[in-house]
């Protein structure tokens, strides 16, 4: 069976242990949706402004609460998403530029000028519906340098190929 530092060894590395017994736990992640997903969400909404008027995002732009953007905790930064109130049936199209929100049970906070415009800025927050679609990742092109070898074969099979033609 092993010694008992073996055993340790081999199981997987876990955090502290919880404040109400000392068992240790795995923290949750949050992973971002898959790549060309279409995400749809209904949760509660809140909107931020004049608190963060002029502080970098996540996305390193400088937050504007008069611009359509939100915060979303996993959607991947420049995510487009279309956010409809379900109390006023008012949609807009929001560009996820932070990380947030950090209040249990929200799903996303909009800009000061977004949550405007769905009809929610007088009460703080609202029921929501988050429309979005993951956007693919663009493929890497991979460049290679044209090598001694390389070059001669391209010489030789363009002589071929112009040679065959006359």
């Amino acid at each position: 069976m092993g010694s008992l530092a073996d055993r340790k060894r081999l199981l997987p590395q876990l955090s502290y242990p919880h404040r109400h017994c000392q068992h240790p736990h795995r923290p949750r992640r949050r992973s971002p949706p898959p790549e060309g997903q279409k995400v749809e969400q209904v949760g509660t909404a809140s909107w931020y402004g004049p608190d963060q008027q002029g502080k970098e995002t996540a996305s390193g732009d400088t937050f504007d609460q008069q611009k359509l953007t939100a915060a979303h905790p996993t959607l991947p930064l420049g995510t487009k998403a279309v956010i409809t109130n379900l109390e006023t049936g008012k949609s807009v199209q929001v560009t996820i530029n932070d990380r947030g929100p950090y209040v249990k049970g929200r799903k996303i906070d909009l800009s000061r000028a977004a949550g405007q415009k769905i009809g929610m800025r007088k009460k703080g927050a609202a029921k929501v519906k988050i429309q979005a679609a993951v956007p693919r990742k663009p493929k890497k092109r991979v460049v290679r340098r044209a090598t001694k070898t390389s070059k001669a074969h391209v010489a030789k099979s363009t002589e071929e190929t112009t040679g065959s033609q006359q």
